[in-house]
């Protein structure tokens, strides 16, 4: 039996899984026995489980192959595994690796084609100037120049207008995608490339912004109209370019500890391709796969032959379809989420604006079609209103069925939950999946759009766990950034980027706030039996970070950083 320390373990070629910067992994099964992971005893550091209500720590943990045959003290590690290599965390934290709750993994993989300009960029731009800079020195991609993820709150001077855009690049087409990835910004040269003009009629629902006062178009697009023109723009593209995209993806998501992605909105030929790059062994992560509807979707495109609902494609690993998406409204901060009061102030929007819900009927229809043929349901509602309108539609749906049991059935981003919504939550086994990151990214937008006294109330995570709920987090990302330990900081600070502190009161522990992204997150998708904490039986799916959430200061917790992660034993990031 051989002890080293992590960091010689890692260099030596018994830990060499192959391409591990880019994830180019192929799938465990395939591998050749000489590549395959050495039994190995991790100790001497500060392990969490993630089992039971309170924090519990063991010695050691024993991984044999793919799973977690042993996790308590070193003696019976050593036990269960007679020749091993014992890998010294030096004091580092494990931790079971992280679950996206809700996410979009192919936008993300889309989004590497542009440049980043978000706050969680490398270089992250602070003024107008910043983003020209950044896409001046981006290449363009089939014809288009495109940035993602500009905020104007978190830039000192706006972002970029009309104007500038067009000062800047006169000839070649430019978008820029809004950090919400729902709205966006396109110059002169983009806006004649797609064909849009003055009088272009929107594609509802959205707009096509003009100038109140002279009729021109700002270059601002919103909603749909955005969304059909990123698409055009993007455009189609290899195989080839495809599969560097979700390399490139699930890199991002591996540097922050995540072994489970998810991606929504999910249409037939995205299934498809993930599920090939997932059969090649181009991802090596699970996925999480929900289809979106739309008011002409049907069973036929919702339901896959391809595809069994809950069940992975390739037997226990791959790309799983849990259950479908349905939505009610939209954004808060951008004055979208339905409120039953009305906005305090919603700049450009008339006098009395409560936000917007989607069509009755075709939530109560999608709802029914759930509950009636047992697949799961992942609602997404944000203000009170949406999300009175699923517990509405999803209580006509019990009553029309019988079917009342625990169908792990959630409600993401719940942001506006009421206390007798929640008490709904619970009576229906309804879990709530909350974005803490967005207090942080719009908390003081939301105070002046709504007033303090309501967005102080947005994600009322410790009233959800108090009325016995199993809530979940998530990052949403790239709607905010991927960083999990700047998430689990955000809950149990609820601070702003700006340092005020929204309703102190809905504050939760860290192990609270851990259990989101672990042994809750593994529940909703009806896999505590594999994965969401560390237990002998469990796949090896660890994440090992330089500082322990538990015990650094809340206002740290957003500064760890991610060591290690492993998938089914193997490691997928390593930390140079």
């Amino acid at each position: 039996m051989t002890t080293i320390h992590r960091r010689t373990f890692l260099k030596s070629g018994a830990a060499a899984v192959g391409a591990i910067s880019s994830l180019q992994l192929q799938p465990a099964r395939a591998q050749s026995p000489e590549r395959s992971t050495p039994a190995t005893i991790y100790t001497n550091g500060q392990i969490v489980t993630m089992e039971g209500d309170a924090p519990s720590y063991v010695e050691a943990v024993a991984v044999q192959g793919e799973k977690i045959i042993f996790a308590g003290s070193k003696q019976g590690a050593q036990a269960a595994l007679k020749e091993a290599v014992i890998v010294d965390l030096q004091g580092r934290t494990m931790l079971p690796g992280f679950i996206d709750a809700w996410g979009h993994f192919t936008l993300v993989a889309e989004q590497t084609l542009g440049v980043n300009i978000s706050y969680f960029a490398d270089k992250p731009p602070r003024n107008k100037a910043d983003i020209i800079a950044l896409l001046k020195n981006t290449p363009p991609f089939n014809g288009w120049i495109i940035g993602y993820g500009y905020s104007d709150p978190m830039l000192t001077d706006g972002s970029p207008t009309l104007a500038d855009l067009d000062a800047a690049f006169p000839n070649t087409p430019v978008m820029l995608s809004n950090l919400s990835s729902l709205t966006g910004k396109v110059n002169s040269a983009g806006l004649a490339k797609l064909g849009i003009t003055p009088q272009t009629p929107a594609v509802q629902p959205g707009v096509i912004v003009k100038d109140p006062k002279t009729g021109q178009l700002t270059g601002e697009l919103l909603f749909t109209p955005f969304l059909t023109a990123r698409a055009v723009a993007i455009g189609n593209y290899s195989q080839d370019i495809l599969f560097k995209s979700y390399r490139a993806a699930q890199t991002i998501f591996a540097q922050q500890g995540y072994t489970t992605l998810q991606t929504y909105q999910l249409d037939k030929a995205q299934y498809g391709n993930l599920r090939a790059a997932c059969d090649q062994g181009v991802i090596a992560l699970d996925v999480m796969g929900l289809p979106s509807l739309s008011d002409a979707a049907s069973t036929k495109i919702i339901e896959n032959p391809d595809w069994t609902w809950g069940a992975y494609s390739q037997s226990d690993r791959g790309i799983k379809i849990p259950g479908f998406l349905v939505s009610t409204d939209a954004a808060p901060q951008l004055c979208l989420a339905a409120m039953t009061k009305p906005y305090a102030n919603a700049p450009g929007f008339p006098k009395g604006w409560k936000g917007q819900l989607l069509p009755r009927a075709f939530v109560e229809q999608w709802i029914y079609h759930a509950y009636a043929n047992d697949i799961q349901l992942f609602c997404y509602s944000n203000g009170d209103a949406g999300i009175d309108l699923s517990l509405s539609a999803i209580r006509k749906a019990v009553k029309a069925t019988g079917k009342t049991g625990d169908r792990r059935t959630v409600i993401a981003h719940s942001f506006f939950a009421r206390p007798d919504q929640l008490a709904s939550y619970k009576k229906h086994h309804i879990g709530a999946s909350m974005m803490p990151l967005h207090m942080a990214q719009y908390g003081d937008v939301m105070r002046k759009v709504l007033g303090p006294a309501r967005a102080d109330l947005e994600s009322p995570a410790a009233s959800a766990i108090k009325m016995g709920l199993p809530l979940m987090l998530h990052n949403d990302c790239p709607s905010a950034s991927p960083n999990v330990m700047e998430m689990i900081g955000a809950a149990v600070t609820r601070m702003t980027f700006t340092g005020h502190v929204m309703g102190p009161s809905e504050r939760i522990s860290p192990y609270a706030a851990l259990v989101g992204v672990t042994r809750n997150a593994a529940h909703n998708y009806r896999e505590e039996r594999s994965k969401g904490t560390i237990a002998a039986g469990k796949i090896a799916d660890l994440v090992i970070l330089d500082a322990n959430p538990l015990t650094v200061a809340p206002s740290k917790i957003k500064d760890i950083k991610v060591v290690e992660t492993l998938k089914r034993g193997r490691t997928v990031y390593r930390r140079a």
